[in-house]
C-alpha cells in the first residue's frame, strides 16, 4: 500500500491555479451549459464553431479537459420547515425522493513546461513511489498561456450558449467543511457531499471506497465513426414534420443514466511539429507498403490527412474521449457495460473497456495532472472533428422560485420564474400570458396550478370562466365563486364603496359606463347632455347616502333616489326631455329595480369587498348568450378589476380570462382586452387568456393583433390535433423553427408509469423549453374539470365538512385502492 501523499501529482493551489509536481500549470472553469434539448441546429453548429476557434488561441503544448459530471440525486424540498399549504405540502411529499441525474461540468486547460517528457500508458507518476516538485522557470511561456486562457473564455462566453467561472483556490483544494474539486475527483464525491476520505484500490480493479470502477474509452480511430458532427436526430421526440436535435455527445451525458464522468482530452501541440512527425510515418507505411495492404492503406489515410490539414490551414491535435463509470450495488455495476455501450452505438461508436491501462487513464484525469496522460491512447485528428465529440448539454436548470414543474426527461421538481426574473434581465417587457392547447391538453389544470403558485405568492387572482374549470381551487382557498343558477342566480353591487374607499373619478366613469350600457343598446349612442346628467345623478346620490347613512347602497336605492330627488333636481334645473329623456331612462332601467326581471343583479348584500378578496372566480356558462346579463356581468367584472390595477398599489394582480374570451368580444368588450393587455403591465399586472380553438385563434384580430403581440410569455400544450393547419398556427403565433420543433415533441415520449402532460413555454422568443406538468394526486383532485371525478371530490367534502379533509381523504382512499377514479 502506498501513501497516496507521496505520489500525488499536485505540487501546491495558488493564484486560482494548480501546480503539478513536473511544473504543469492549470487553471480550471465551471462550465454552464444549454439544457438538453433547447438548442436548433443553428445553435448546434454555432456552439461547435466556438469551441473550435477557442482552442485555436490556446497555445502549443496545452491540454484541453472537459469533464462532464453526471451522477444520481435524489429531489429534496426547498424549505420543509416553513409553513405551507394542504397542495404544497402534498407536492412536496409526492416528489420527494424523487431520483434524478445532477449534471456539473468543468474545464482545465493545463500548460506544460518546454521541457516536458510525453508520458505513455506503459510509465505514469502513478508508479512512482515518490514524486519530487519542479520549478517552474519559463515565465514567458506561462504568462502567453493565461493570456491564452482569457481569449479561450471570452471567445466561448461571446459566442455561445456556454459560460465559463474560473474556479477558486478553495474550490480547487478544498477546505475543512467543503471538499475541492481534486479531492471530489479522487474519492468520487457527489455535487454537495461532505468530504469523506475513501481507500483507493487498482491492483485487479479500480474502487474507489465501496464504489466499483469501470472505464470505457473512444482512443482508437478504428472504433470512432466515419462521420461526426455537431448533433444528432432523437427519434423520440421527432415527428415526420420535424426533427430533434440532441448534442452528437449527449447519449454519454444526460441519457447516459448511471454515475459517469465523461472526459474530454484535446492535446494542442506544433502544428509544423505534428505534420512532420505524420510526414515521417507516411514515408515508413509507403516503405513497407510493398509488404502489406494494411500498410498502404494507412499511408493513403496519412497523406490525406496531410492534405487536409495543409488545404484547408485545420489544426491538427490528439485526442481521448472515455467514460469514467461507477456504481455502489454489484447487480447495477454489471449493467454499466449494457448502458455505456448502448449510449456509444447510439453514435456509432464501438465500446471499448480499458483494463490494463485504465489505472493510469483514471489517474491522469485528475484535476491538474492532465499533462501527465498517456499519449498512446489518443489519435490524430482536426480541431473541428475533435470538437464534435465534446458535451454541449446540461441539465434543466431551476430557478429557485416561481411555478413549481418537473424537469423534462427525469421528472425532477424545477421552479420557474415567468414574471421578477425575466422582467428584471429585459427578457420580457410585459408579464402577460397566452395559454393554448387541443380540448383534454391541460390547459385547466396548467392555468389552476399557476392560479394557485400566484395565490400563494400573495397575487389578487381574478378569472372569468365558462366551464366550471376553477370551482375546485376556489373553495381550496376560500375565494368567492360567481355562477348563475335559477335557484342561485349571479349578483353584484356596483354601487357598493368599501371601508375606508371613496367614490374617485374611476369609480364614477366605471358607473356611467354600467348604467349607459344598460340604457342603450351597442347600435344607440348617447348625447353629452344624457353623459352630464347620469353624471350629476351619481354625484348627489353618494351625497344622498352621507346625508342617510341607514340608506344601504345598491341598485334599488339609487332607482329610489331617481324617482324621488333626482326627478326634482331635473325639474328645478328646467332640463328639457330632447337634452336628457328621464322617463325612457327609468323605463329602460326598471327590469333592475325591485320587483323587475334581473332585480338580484345589482342588489347583492353578500361578497361586496370585491377589492380587497384575493380570488375571485366568474363563471358564466349558463349566461354566455344572454343578450342582457351577460354585457352587464362583464361590465361589472371588467370594472372590479380596473379598480383592483390601480388601487392595490405594490401588489400583483392577473386577470385570466378561458374561453370566455369568445363571448367577451362578441359582447362588445373587444377594446377592453385591448386596453388591458396595453396597460395592465404598467400596474404590475397580468393578463392571461386561455383558448383551444385554433380556427379562433387563426380568424380572431383580437388575439392575432392584441393578445399575441402584447404577450411575452406563451404556453403552448399539445397540438398535435391541429397538425394539418400547423403552419397557419406557426404563423399567427409567430413560433420560429426551434419553437415548432419543441411544440411538436410535446407528449411523444413521456414516462411510463407517470401520468402527466407537458407544456411548451416559450419568453420572449429566447428562452424556450419543455416541461412536465405533472402533480400530486391531490393537486389533480382539487384541478380535476373530469365530472365523475368532481363529483367524487364534492361527494367527500360534504362527507368530511370541507375540501381540505375531503380531498385528503379521498387521495388516501385511493392510494390504498379502496376508492378508484
Amino acid at each position: 500500500m502506498i501513501e497516496v501523499e507521496k505520489i500525488l501529482p499536485i505540487w501546491k493551489v495558488e493564484n486560482h491555479a494548480m501546480i503539478s509536481m513536473q511544473g504543469d500549470m492549470t487553471i480550471a472553469y465551471r462550465v454552464t451549459l444549454p439544457e438538453i434539448g433547447t438548442q436548433s441546429t443553428a445553435e448546434f453548429e454555432a456552439g461547435h464553431q466556438a469551441f473550435v476557434k477557442a482552442l485555436r488561441v490556446l497555445t502549443p503544448g496545452t491540454v484541453f479537459h472537459k469533464a462532464d459530471w453526471v451522477t444520481k440525486a435524489e429531489a429534496r424540498t426547498i424549505d420543509e420547515k416553513s409553513i405551507k399549504s394542504i397542495l404544497s405540502n402534498a407536492s412536496d411529499q409526492f416528489f420527494k425522493g424523487r431520483p434524478y441525474l445532477a449534471h456539473e461540468c468543468f474545464i482545465f486547460l493545463t500548460q506544460k513546461p518546454a521541457s516536458r517528457k510525453l508520458s505513455s500508458s506503459s510509465y505514469s507518476n502513478i508508479l512512482r513511489k515518490s514524486i519530487a516538485p519542479v520549478q517552474m522557470q519559463d515565465e514567458k511561456r506561462f504568462a502567453n498561456f493565461l493570456s491564452a486562457c482569457g481569449q479561450f473564455q471570452r471567445i466561448l462566453s461571446d459566442s455561445s450558449g456556454v459560460r465559463l467561472q474560473r474556479l477558486t483556490d478553495d474550490e480547487l483544494a478544498g477546505t475543512a467543511n467543503k471538499p475541492g474539486i481534486i479531492e471530489k475527483y479522487c474519492f468520487l464525491l457527489n455535487p454537495g457531499q461532505h468530504s469523506i476520505i475513501r481507500d483507493i484500490h487498482i491492483k485487479d480493479q479500480i474502487r474507489v471506497g465501496e464504489k466499483l470502477v469501470e472505464l470505457y474509452t473512444l482512443a482508437d480511430a478504428v472504433n470512432l465513426p466515419a462521420f461526426c458532427g455537431s448533433r444528432i436526430n432523437y427519434d423520440p421526440y421527432s415527428t415526420d414534420r420535424s426533427t430533434f436535435s440532441i448534442g452528437f455527445s449527449s447519449p454519454l451525458g444526460q441519457l447516459l443514466n448511471c454515475n459517469h464522468i465523461f472526459n474530454q482530452y484535446i492535446f494542442i501541440d506544433d502544428p509544423r511539429k505534428t505534420l512532420k512527425q505524420l510526414e515521417a510515418k507516411k514515408l515508413r507505411l509507403q516503405s513497407l507498403s510493398a509488404y502489406s495492404r494494411e500498410n498502404a492503406i494507412g499511408r493513403d489515410a496519412c497523406n490525406d490527412f496531410l492534405n487536409e490539414a495543409i488545404a484547408t490551414q485545420k489544426l491538427p491535435v490528439k485526442a481521448h474521449f472515455n467514460v469514467l463509470a461507477w456504481a455502489d450495488d454489484p447487480v447495477e455495476f454489471s449493467e454499466l457495460k449494457n448502458k455505456v455501450s448502448a449510449a456509444m452505438s447510439a453514435m456509432d461508436v464501438t465500446c471499448k473497456q480499458e483494463t490494463d491501462g485504465a489505472p493510469q487513464v483514471w489517474f491522469a484525469g485528475m484535476p491538474g495532472n492532465e499533462a501527465d496522460f498517456p499519449m498512446n491512447d489518443t489519435f490524430d485528428t482536426f480541431a473541428e472533428q475533435a470538437a464534435c465529440f465534446l458535451n454541449m448539454e446540461s441539465a434543466c436548470r431551476s430557478d429557485g422560485a416561481g411555478l413549481r414543474l418537473g424537469d423534462r426527461l427525469q421528472g425532477r421538481p424545477v421552479y420557474i420564474d415567468l414574471f421578477n426574473g425575466p422582467m428584471k434581465s429585459g427578457l420580457i417587457t410585459n408579464r402577460n400570458l397566452f395559454i393554448c392547447g387541443g380540448s383534454g391538453g391541460g390547459k385547466s389544470t396548467a392555468m389552476n396550478h399557476m392560479l394557485r403558485t400566484l395565490y400563494e405568492d400573495g397575487t389578487h387572482c381574478v378569472t372569468i370562466d365558462i366551464g366550471g374549470s376553477y370551482k375546485g381551487l376556489c373553495d381550496l382557498v376560500g375565494g368567492y365563486y360567481f355562477t348563475y343558477t335559477e335557484k342561485d342566480p349571479i349578483c353584484f353591487n356596483p354601487f357598493y364603496i368599501g371601508a375606508g374607499d371613496e367614490l374617485d373619478i374611476e369609480k364614477k366613469e366605471s358607473l356611467k359606463t354600467l348604467l349607459i350600457a344598460l340604457w342603450k343598446k351597442d347600435s344607440e349612442s348617447y348625447n353629452r347632455s344624457e353623459y352630464v346628467a347620469i353624471s350629476n345623478a351619481i354625484t348627489l346620490y353618494y351625497e344622498h347616502l352621507t346625508t342617510y347613512p341607514d340608506v344601504f347602497p345598491g341598485f334599488n336605492s339609487f332607482y329610489d333616489f331617481l324617482m324621488e330627488e333626482y326627478l326634482v333636481v331635473l325639474k328645478n334645473g328646467d332640463v328639457k326631455e330632447k337634452e336628457f329623456d328621464f322617463s325612457n331612462f327609468l323605463y329602460v332601467l326598471n327590469p333592475y329595480y325591485k320587483g323587475g326581471e334581473f332585480d338580484y343583479l345589482l342588489n347583492a348584500t353578500e361578497n361586496l369587498d370585491l377589492l380587497n378578496e384575493r380570488f375571485i372566480v366568474f363563471e358564466l356558462d349558463n349566461i354566455k348568450s344572454h343578450e342582457i346579463l351577460f354585457p352587464v356581468v362583464t361590465i361589472i367584472i371588467m370594472e372590479m378589476f380596473i379598480s383592483k390595477m390601480r388601487k392595490l398599489k405594490g401588489k400583483r394582480k392577473i386577470l385570466a380570462i378561458d374561453e370566455a374570451w369568445v363571448a367577451i368580444a362578441k359582447s362588445g368588450m373587444a377594446n377592453f382586452i385591448r386596453y388591458l393587455y396595453k396597460t395592465v403591465r404598467k400596474f404590475n399586472g397580468i393578463a392571461a387568456l386561455i383558448t383551444q380553438e385554433v380556427d379562433d385563434l387563426i380568424s380572431s384580430p383580437i388575439i392575432k393583433e392584441t393578445v399575441i403581440n402584447l404577450s411575452d410569455t406563451k404556453i403552448l400544450l399539445d397540438m398535435r390535433k391541429f397538425m394539418n393547419k400547423f403552419d397557419k398556427v406557426q404563423e399567427v403565433l409567430g413560433l420560429s423553427e426551434k419553437a415548432k420543433t419543441l411544440l411538436l415533441s410535446l407528449n411523444k415520449a413521456n414516462e411510463e408509469g407517470k401520468v402527466y402532460r407537458e407544456m411548451f413555454i416559450d419568453q420572449g422568443g429566447q428562452r424556450l423549453n419543455v416541461y412536465r406538468n405533472e402533480l400530486s394526486l391531490e393537486e389533480y383532485l382539487v384541478y380535476t374539470t373530469e365530472e365523475t371525478e368532481k363529483l367524487k371530490v364534492q361527494e367527500f367534502t360534504a362527507r368530511y365538512g370541507d375540501i381540505v379533509k375531503g380531498v385528503t381523504a379521498l387521495a388516501a382512499e385511493i392510494r390504498t385502492g379502496i376508492t378508484i377514479l
